[in-house]
């Protein structure tokens, strides 16, 4: 029996494997970070840039390293309201990575339903199956999600939901694809002659197999939510006023760049860039590790 630390564990060569990427490094370390700063942003915010007792309107717009007439410092400086340019990143990094998440599990989970049960029922199902998966695919996801929003109205639970609708495809025909690799192997056809439930099969045996492109088709479609979300949020169609995310604080900075004041639009939209590209980066090497073909 191998030891705790015995370093051929599978999890132990798949560190060792991840970590070979320096760069996949430091966006899994920076995505923790950012994860870390959204949770925690009730407690680390400067303040809490959506309660009206805590804004000074006649801080607004001032620009980074500013104090204001209370005292305080305004490290990135604050928007046409007062707010505190710094809080409200940290707060649009929480909702942003609320919806993200939120829309990335609901579609995994319908997704991978979908795709196992294509997988191993086959005939019309399978086909009726792919081909509503097709036919979504074949449309630009933001053109979807603008359809879908334009029918749900505006919120945070009906953008999460038009997210979802807009991603289960991608995680229905990759499950597909690496269950019928698996569907004809040996250990599933055991399970059949012992008549074991198709439930039982589908989650203990054909699920474990097939988690690996799993786990890179999540990463991917995380960083794809995320810029979804903010795109749609931009445009006055993702989440309300009071749930605001980074697309949000970019669109209502938006008007002042030309007058001046672009940090207002300029901060929050760097702190988008960093997010997205942390994301992808650790999306990259899973995707390297899963393809011998992309390994150097």
């Amino acid at each position: 029996m191998r030891a705790a630390g015995d370093p051929d564990r599978p999890l132990a060569r798949f560190w060792r494997e991840f970590c070979r990427g320096r760069l996949a490094v430091a966006g899994l370390v920076a995505t923790v970070l950012l994860v870390a700063a959204a949770v925690l942003a009730p407690v680390i915010a400067p303040q809490d840039p959506y309660d009206l007792a805590e804004i000074d309107f006649l801080d607004g717009e001032l620009p980074p390293m500013s104090t204001g007439g209370a005292g305080q410092t305004y490290w990135l400086g604050t928007d046409a309201q007062g707010r505190d340019m710094l809080s409200a990143i940290l707060y649009g990094l929480r909702a942003s990575f609320a919806v993200a998440f939120s829309a990335s599990a609901l579609a995994l989970a319908a997704g991978t339903t979908l795709g196992l049960v294509a997988a191993y029922a086959g005939g019309r199902l399978d086909a009726a199956i792919m081909r509503l998966a097709e036919i979504q695919m074949s449309f630009p996801a933001i053109l979807l999600a603008l359809m879908l929003l334009a029918i749900f109205g505006r919120g945070i639970d009906k953008t999460i939901i038009a997210l979802a609708l807009v991603q289960w495809a991608f995680y229905a025909r990759t499950v597909r694809g690496a269950a019928i690799a698996e569907r004809t192997k040996e250990y599933v056809l055991a399970c059949r002659l012992l008549q074991l439930p198709r439930w039982r099969i589908l989650v203990l045996h054909l699920l474990p197999n097939v988690l690996p492109p799993l786990l890179v088709i999540a990463s991917v479609q995380l960083a794809s939510a995320i810029t979804l979300e903010a795109t749609l949020s931009f445009l006055g169609l993702g989440l309300p006023l009071t749930e605001p995310s980074l697309g949000l604080l970019i669109a209502n900075g938006f008007d002042h760049i030309l007058s001046g004041q672009g940090w207002i639009s300029v901060y929050p939209g760097l702190a988008l860039l960093f997010v997205i590209v942390s994301v992808n980066l650790l999306a990259d090497r899973l995707r390297e590790m899963s393809n011998p073909r992309l390994k150097r």
